[in-house]
């Protein structure tokens, strides 16, 4: 029985220094980020940069054709605005392309080609581009759409976005640099305050558009592509091998190929083009979902590549590392929330070896690197920072134990991502939700379909009340907090994907 124990003590110890390492990382891009923002503050107070001289830097410039390429698959709640916001955009008309790539089976397919024509009659180059086979998702209708396109940088939006007027004004002078492959921008909210869930969305978004983005990109650590609200140059994406469809994260398969092959990325936090959050949690569900498996095939894919690249330092490919493998995490999380229950029988059966579970001291230091990351992006946002300090101290231990409560279901996804199991590209419902009035409860394209995982994540609650009543038993408390935070965190999560579809069910039938 023994070596049975230490077996699994060796599971969870390694388990725990990966998310060790992974906080290191973090604490790393922590130091990078405040190092990037002092010296950005020096810089405009010796220069005294200004937006308007920035822009008037760009009035001097030849500006390029720009092709707009806008991804859309049944979106007939938000396409029109995002076509109505690009063609607002302060660049001239004769120097726009807009490519509308539209794979939808619905009406949409309607509503798009009437707004089209619409828009042409406004002087716009813009076509209506649809495909009889939706081969390759996304990255096939990109693909198919790149090699049409006329500009020479290429901007891309998903439909859920509406980009500011200055968007183009914003990103394209940075092409100025023949080495910048692609220009990223920061990623707003339209909804974020429409629900605890937007909200710690928004919470989440926020630090990865901050201090992960930011952190690597001053860094110089690879960085990348978030699938919209960025431009990149047509060449590059050629260079690269083009838009690939064998992941579901094709942004970042792209973004990986392209920096091996020695292109250099942009990230600007300055400027933010809004978008959409996902409103209900089975829709929150697909997009993580999509977003860990995707990832879990990049690293399958790209992983050896970065490693074996000669031109490429250690610290650069420590952090790709990571960065590539931050879906494991879901791995790591999971396995140690159901690792604890034997974990808690073992050590109270290997009294001579008590020393071996200091290891997991190392876990808790790995959450106050977490907890300063979250911090340093949050606190900025107030002005006292002491109601900074309160609103975070109740915000950080909800989505902590909700993406906790998401483990087991982007785990899933990881482990299909790792071995190689396909899935089709399953977009996320666009809800056209920005005010607190609206509501999502008729919209066509979400279903009232409880998946079976939903009642495995309801198991693992009952399965953590067990680990309570353990502790209770042999009168160790110190992993109670742990248990705690699962059960809010897989109850949340299991509450509202069940009340989520009911809602649906009864908005379908007209039940009050």
């Amino acid at each position: 029985m023994e070596t049975i124990y230490f077996l699994m003590i060796g599971l969870y110890g390694a388990f725990i220094l990966f998310i060790f390492s992974y906080s290191l990382m973090q604490a790393n891009l922590i130091i990078n980020y405040l190092k990037a923002k002092r010296d950005e503050s020096k810089k405009r107070q010796v220069e005294g940069a200004s937006k308007d001289s920035f822009n008037s830097h760009i009035s001097t410039l030849n500006l390029p054709i720009v092709t707009i390429q806008l991804p859309v698959f049944n979106e007939k709640y938000v396409v029109e605005r995002l076509i109505e916001s690009i063609i607002n955009f302060e660049y001239p008309i004769e120097k726009l392309e807009i490519q509308v790539l539209d794979d939808s089976t619905d009406n949409t397919l309607e509503i798009v080609a009437n707004k089209v024509k619409e828009v042409r009659k406004k002087g716009f180059d813009i076509i209506h581009i649809t495909r009889t086979k939706r081969h390759g998702y996304k990255a096939g209708a990109l693909a198919a759409a790149t090699a049409l396109a006329k500009g020479k940088y290429i901007a891309i939006f998903d439909a859920d976005f509406l980009p500011k007027k200055d968007f183009l004004t914003q990103t394209i002078p940075h092409f100025a640099d023949d080495q910048i492959g692609a220009v990223q921008t920061r990623w707003g909210h339209l909804n974020n305050g429409y629900s605890t869930l937007t909200s710690l969305q928004s919470f989440a978004l926020d630090a990865h558009f901050t201090i992960e983005q930011k952190g690597r990109n001053s860094a110089g650590y690879f960085i990348n592509f978030n699938g919209t609200a960025g431009v990149w140059r047509k060449s590059c994406i050629l260079a690269a091998g083009g838009w690939e469809s064998d992941t579901l994260t094709e942004d970042l398969d792209l973004s990986y190929r392209a920096q091996l092959k020695g292109w250099k990325f942009k990230y600007l936090e300055e400027v933010e083009s809004p978008a959409e959050l996902p409103a209900t949690m089975n829709a929150l569900k697909t997009q993580q979902f999509r977003w860990s498996k995707g990832a879990a095939e990049c690293a399958r894919k790209n992983l050896t590549r970065v490693l074996r690249s000669n031109n490429l330092n250690l610290s650069v490919k420590l952090h790709a590392i990571f960065h590539l493998m931050n879906s494991f995490l879901f791995i790591c999380i999971l396995s140690l929330a159901v690792l604890s229950v034997p974990m808690l029988i073992a050590m109270h059966n290997l009294s001579n070896h008590q020393y071996i579970f200091k290891f997991s001291s190392l876990f808790f230091i790995s959450l106050v690197i977490l907890s300063l990351f979250y911090w340093v992006s949050y606190y900025t946002k107030f002005k006292n920072k002491l109601v900074a300090l309160l609103f975070f101290s109740i915000k950080f231990p909800i989505f902590l134990a909700i993406s906790m409560g998401l483990s087991f279901h982007n785990a899933i996804g990881v482990v299909e991502g790792y071995i190689g199991k396909k899935s089709p590209f399953v977009r996320t419902p666009k809800f056209n939700i920005i005010s607190n009035d609206d509501n999502w409860q008729g919209n066509h394209y979400i279903t009232n379909v409880i998946s079976p995982l939903t009642f495995i994540e309801g198991g693992l609650i009952l399965y953590f009340f067990y680990g309570i009543y353990l502790s209770f038993s042999y009168g160790d408390y110190g992993i109670m907090p742990f248990y705690v935070m699962l059960i809010f965190g897989f109850g949340t999560v299991f509450y509202y994907s069940i009340y989520h579809s009911l809602s649906i069910l009864r908005s379908k039938n007209n039940f009050p």
